[in-house]
């Protein structure tokens, strides 16, 4: 009788598994989003036009190993003016330091091509979308110097958001406690002399991060922000009837994006000579989807 209960119980087991293989459980379609950086993609300034490196300075690409964005829009045309297009991310801010500001410590950092972000896509309003505005927050990476006679790689990390409250972040190894806000600009770097960390940071001097728009003349943004503007090479169609899920990939410049003054036009940085950063900004965004 035992037997012939178990025998039974196993037909009913074999049986729901059975029905389980043919009917999967359906997962609604998302919009997924991701952050990549490119070191060979144009350099643009802030009107989004090809740019140069200025006389007197020199600039590097960094190996970039960490991003995060605070804010991200689809927007259907030129004249859409900044949060009137469908505004699918917005971090956590705070007032903690006294301004309003960014919350780093809420904020999601992914290595570059990882998923930054996603929703359903029920959620996100049908339309054509030609243009993506990213407003970039963070980015952390190596970096070319030298320091007595030698050249060295070190880890920077940087904050081009408008304004972020940082209680803490880690460079390479190494913590940085801060507990205040820390306006576009803030840089923190890591470097071993002997085995020994080395730690520093900086400001670089307000406006001088670059943040290419190219509709600068038909939709501006805010001075100190770190919204940076790209355009479908194929705008996007969200009907409302996808099946299948949209992933939309924010291709970032970091051709020659970290720069700083050459006093002595050798074409390296030196910290040990005061050369002083200038710049961090990314130098353009190409969106695309599939």
């Amino acid at each position: 009788m035992i037997k012939r209960n178990i025998l039974f119980l196993m037909i009913i087991i074999t049986a729901s598994c059975d029905k389980c293989k043919e009917e999967p459980t359906s997962s609604e379609p998302k919009l997924i989003i991701k952050i990549a950086t490119d070191p060979t993609q144009v350099r643009l300034n802030n009107l989004g036009q090809p740019a140069s490196i200025p006389t007197g300075h020199a600039a590097q690409s960094p190996v970039c190993k960490k991003i995060s964005a605070h804010y991200l829009e689809f927007t259907p045309d030129m004249y859409t003016a900044l949060g009137a297009g469908d505004v699918v991310y917005h971090a956590a801010e705070t007032t903690a330091g006294g301004a309003n500001a960014i919350d780093f410590s809420k904020a999601k950092v992914v290595a570059p091509g990882e998923v930054f972000f996603e929703m359903p896509l029920k959620d996100f309003s049908p339309g054509t979308y030609e243009w993506v505005r990213a407003s970039l927050l963070y980015q952390n990476g190596d970096v070319n110097f030298t320091a007595s006679g030698l050249d060295l790689v070190g880890r920077l990390a940087c904050f081009v958001g408008f304004n972020t409250y940082i209680t803490n972040y880690t460079i390479n190894t190494q913590s940085v406690t801060v507990n205040d806000d820390q306006l576009q600009g803030y840089w923190g770097f890591e470097t071993s002399v002997l085995g020994v960390p080395y730690v520093s940071s900086g400001q670089a001097p307000a406006g001088a991060t670059t943040v290419p728009n190219p509709l600068f003349a038909t939709s501006p943004i805010p001075q100190g922000s770190c919204v940076v503007t790209g355009s479908f090479a194929q705008p996007l169609v969200i009907t409302g009837n996808e099946t299948k899920d949209v992933v939309v990939t924010l291709s970032l410049s970091t051709n020659q994006s970290f720069e700083w003054v050459d006093t002595n036009a050798n074409g390296k940085w030196e910290p040990q000579s005061n050369e002083q950063v200038v710049d961090m900004g990314f130098r353009g965004l190409i969106p695309y989807w599939e």
